[in-house]
C-alpha cells in the first residue's frame, strides 16, 4: 500500500480530493447564490435579510480557502474555473431571486445538500484516519445542521 507524506492511504487520498474538489464548487455556487441573494432581496424581510446573506456568503469565503487549502495538504489540485464549478456542483443555481422565502429556500435546500456530500467525505476520511479533513467535515456539518435549524424556523417549519 502506497502512503502519502502525511502517511494516508495513497488511492483514499485521491478520492478525498476528488470529494473535496466537488464540495468546493458546490460551496462556490452557495457563495455566488448567497451574494445575488444579498444583492437582489426585496420586502419587508430586507434589512434583516440581506445582513444575513452577507453574513452566510463571508463565512463561505473561508470555507473555500479551507476546502482549497485541504486539498493542497493532501497533495491535490484545487478546481478554480467557473466552468469546473457548474460541471461537478449539484447545488441548484439560485437567479433573479428577490422573494424572501424563496431566498431561504434556496439557502436551506443547498446547505441540506451540502451536508451529504459532507457526510461522505466524513465517513471517508474517517476510514482513512484523515483526522485533519475529519475534522473539517465535523465542524461544518454541525454549523450547517444549526443553521439549517434557524432557517427552517425563520420559515415556520
Amino acid at each position: 500500500m502506497t502512503k502519502t507524506r502525511l502517511g494516508l492511504n495513497q488511492e483514499e487520498n485521491l478520492i478525498l480530493v476528488d470529494k473535496l474538489n466537488g464540495l468546493l464548487a458546490n460551496f462556490q455556487t452557495y457563495y455566488q447564490n448567497l451574494r445575488g441573494l444579498h444583492w437582489n432581496i426585496k420586502g419587508k424581510n430586507f434589512f434583516e435579510l440581506h445582513v444575513k446573506f452577507e453574513e452566510f456568503y463571508t463565512d463561505s469565503q473561508v470555507k473555500i480557502d479551507d476546502i482549497a487549502e485541504r486539498i493542497l495538504t493532501l497533495q491535490g489540485k484545487p478546481l478554480h474555473t467557473f466552468s469546473d464549478y457548474i460541471m461537478n456542483s449539484s447545488v441548484a443555481v439560485g437567479k433573479d431571486i428577490s422573494n424572501d422565502v424563496v431566498a431561504v429556500e434556496l439557502v436551506v435546500n443547498s446547505l441540506s445538500e451540502m451536508l451529504k456530500i459532507e457526510r461522505e467525505i466524513l465517513e471517508i476520511s474517517d476510514k482513512a484516519n484523515d483526522e485533519g479533513t475529519n475534522s473539517m467535515m465535523s465542524d461544518f456539518i454541525a454549523e450547517q445542521e444549526k443553521t439549517i435549524w434557524m432557517l427552517n424556523s425563520w420559515l415556520g417549519k
